[in-house]
């Protein structure tokens, strides 16, 4: 209860921000060699990283020591910590653009195989129903899952109605769901460095009885017992930021799905939508 959280101690990058000034030619090199190649930190070992830098073992453990951890196996550990946690620590790693745009499509690649193989088609289909024959679809992302939110309920809206996004800017959820019953469906995105809400949020969902499919990380798997579907896509990136595209490419495959399931109503909807973007003059053509 009075222990200090993971997310309040200070990273090694911001260590390493706030003392490298004071730390010797020698250390400055490894720090630096760290953040440049942080995604890999848990590949080298202390002789490794040593080797790597010119520099001896015992600068390296000494560095460590000046940074607050025991050893280089407890900055490992720190630092699977941060990239579960998606905490955007800066590298550089200075590739030249072919390579970098070789590693990231690389690791793109493996978001997306890892996201599909792990979609059993009998859920999949399931969701698809679901989202057909919902009285009403309700979306709510936080933070970085706001934009997949509003991305995916501006797919099923070419689709359906009674799509909507909760909450609206600068308003609060509970009067967009104090009327969710047994027939409704609530889309939940919850990917990493989620709001303290979340955890109410899906008490209080659970207690409306709708149904809820769940977007994720491997972050929010504690929370897969209590919904009715879940989604696992990665975020793993080659640098400090998340990449979202498995996620954006498993909405666009089931706002497609579901556009086939409805068909004829789906096209008459879509029609529409069409003439008054035209009556309306919203859209240009050309």
């Amino acid at each position: 209860m009075g222990t200090q959280s993971s997310s309040s101690i200070p990273h090694i990058g911001q260590r390493i921000g706030a003392q490298f000034a004071e730390l010797s030619a020698q250390e400055q090199r490894v720090a630096s060699f760290i953040l440049d190649h942080f995604d890999d930190l848990a590949t080298f070992s202390a002789a490794e990283l040593a080797r790597l830098t010119g520099v001896s073992k015992s600068t390296v453990s000494r560095l460590f020591k000046k940074l607050g951890f025991e050893s280089f196996q407890v900055v490992k550990q720190h630092a699977r910590q941060l990239r579960s946690m998606g905490v955007p620590l800066v590298t550089g790693n200075g590739q030249p653009d072919e390579q970098r745009f070789k590693h990231h499509l690389m690791r793109e690649n493996d978001n997306l195989q890892q996201t599909f193989a792990n979609i059993d088609p009998e859920t999949f289909e399931s969701v698809v129903n679901a989202l057909d024959n919902a009285s009403r679809v309700v979306l709510i992302g936080f933070r970085n899952s706001y934009p997949l939110a509003v991305h995916f309920r501006q797919q099923l809206i070419q689709t359906r109605d009674n799509v909507s996004l909760a909450p609206q800017p600068n308003q609060s959820l509970g009067e967009e769901l104090v009327s969710l019953g047994e027939n409704d469906v609530v889309v939940l995105f919850g990917f990493r460095r989620r709001p303290a809400i979340f955890n109410n949020l899906l008490t209080s969902l659970i207690a409306k009885d709708c149904r809820v499919l769940l977007f994720g990380d491997a972050t929010v798997k504690p929370h897969m017992p209590y919904v009715d579907w879940w989604f696992e896509c990665p975020l793993d990136s080659i640098s400090a930021f998340d990449s979202y595209a498995s996620a954006m490419s498993l909405i666009s495959l089931m706002s497609n799905s579901l556009l086939h399931q409805r068909l004829a109503k789906g096209r008459v909807r879509i029609n529409a939508i069409s003439e008054l973007y035209q009556e309306l003059d919203e859209l240009e053509l050309s």
